[in-house]
């Protein structure tokens, strides 16, 4: 199979992900494909390797391994098997800290904690349908993270339940990872020089 057409009515599967070339990064939400084009930004990157670092950091001597993009998140509905999987994502950033969800593809089941990095061809995507779609399978904590306005905006999963009010952190403010007892991030480091 070749390029997904993104203008057909089609559903698509892991299994039709895994023939598409390499070159091209893709992902797919509920069997509609995404193209994760153009490339990011130079500040997306800064970022993203500010909180990489941050965050391996806060997490050294944990169990959780804190993971980049690209690298697949298979969400599969209850005990769907992975070739009929019609969910493939590549967060900026996530934390998984069940070493059972993880296999040679990458992550199979919701991370802990999922950080996206705002740009203009995902904002629309990470703010609404992400954000449901990551609710829906239980992402823990999803963070999302504007690097133009420096803000970062925490939603943490209530118990059995959707998320909580969002929570949104600026310049010097300490941002309590809420589903980590004690970790705390400090936002003014994640821009600072940038």
């Amino acid at each position: 199979m070749g390029m997904p057409d993104t203008q057909a009515d089609q559903h698509f599967t892991y299994d039709d992900y895994l023939k598409w070339p390499d070159e091209e990064r893709w992902e797919i939400i509920e069997g509609q494909a995404y193209a994760m084009t153009p490339a990011p930004t130079l500040r997306h990157q800064q970022v993203l390797g500010r909180l990489h670092l941050l965050f391996s950091q806060l997490f050294k001597g944990k169990p959780c391994q804190v993971l980049l993009s690209p690298l697949d998140v298979r969400l599969p509905d209850l005990n769907e098997k992975n070739e009929i999987v019609d969910t493939v994502v590549q967060p900026d950033l996530l934390v998984v800290c069940d070493p059972a969800k993880l296999d040679e593809r990458g992550v199979a089941g919701a991370p802990d904690l999922v950080i996206e990095i705002l740009s203009d061809s995902t904002s629309r995507r990470d703010m609404d349908l992400k954000l449901r779609l990551y609710e829906k399978h239980g992402v823990r904590c999803y963070i999302v993270v504007d690097p133009w306005g420096k803000t970062l905006t925490a939603r943490t999963l209530e118990p059995g339940g959707p998320y909580a009010i969002p929570e949104l952190f600026a310049g010097p403010a300490q941002m309590p990872i809420r589903i980590f007892e004690g970790l705390v991030l400090d936002v003014g480091r994640v821009f600072e020089g940038i």
